[in-house]
C-alpha cells in the first residue's frame, strides 16, 4: 500500500483537491461528534447519475493502494488514483446559510452537470 501525505501548504499537492477553512472546520466537528480520530475524508468520482459521473464524499478509515493524501490542518483528504484526473483543481467548501447547507464541490474539470448538481461530465 502506497500513499503520499503532504501538507496543504506545500505547492506540489498530491491530488490537486483543496479544502476551504469552512469545510475543514465542519469535517473536524463531524469527527468530534463521532468520537473518532482514525477517519479521513475520502473524495471520489464514480460512474452514475444523469450526467455520467457522481461525486462521493465520505469518511473512511482505510488507505487503499494508489491513494493520494493531503493534510489540511488536521483533516486528511484522500483521493484514489482513478479519481485524481477528474478532481485536479477542485475545491470543497461547506455552506451553512438559509438558502444552502452542505458540502459543495467546485470542479473546473466538469464541463457540465445535471439540474440537481449531483452529477457531472
Amino acid at each position: 500500500m502506497t500513499d503520499t501525505t503532504l501538507t496543504a501548504s506545500q505547492t506540489d499537492r498530491a491530488h490537486g483537491v483543496s479544502l476551504t477553512d469552512a469545510a475543514a472546520a465542519k469535517v473536524k466537528s463531524l469527527l468530534e461528534q463521532e468520537g473518532r480520530d482514525d477517519l479521513r475524508l475520502r473524495v471520489a468520482v464514480q460512474p452514475g447519475g444523469c450526467s455520467g459521473l457522481i461525486y462521493q464524499l465520505y469518511f473512511d478509515e482505510r488507505y487503499l493502494e494508489g491513494d493520494e493524501t493531503v493534510d489540511f490542518d488536521g483533516v486528511e483528504v484522500i483521493v484514489d488514483n482513478m479519481s485524481v484526473p477528474y478532481l485536479d483543481g477542485a475545491s470543497i467548501d461547506f455552506k451553512d446559510t438559509i438558502s444552502e447547507q452542505g458540502f459543495t464541490i467546485d470542479n473546473p474539470n466538469a464541463s457540465g452537470s445535471c439540474a440537481c448538481g449531483d452529477s457531472f461530465h
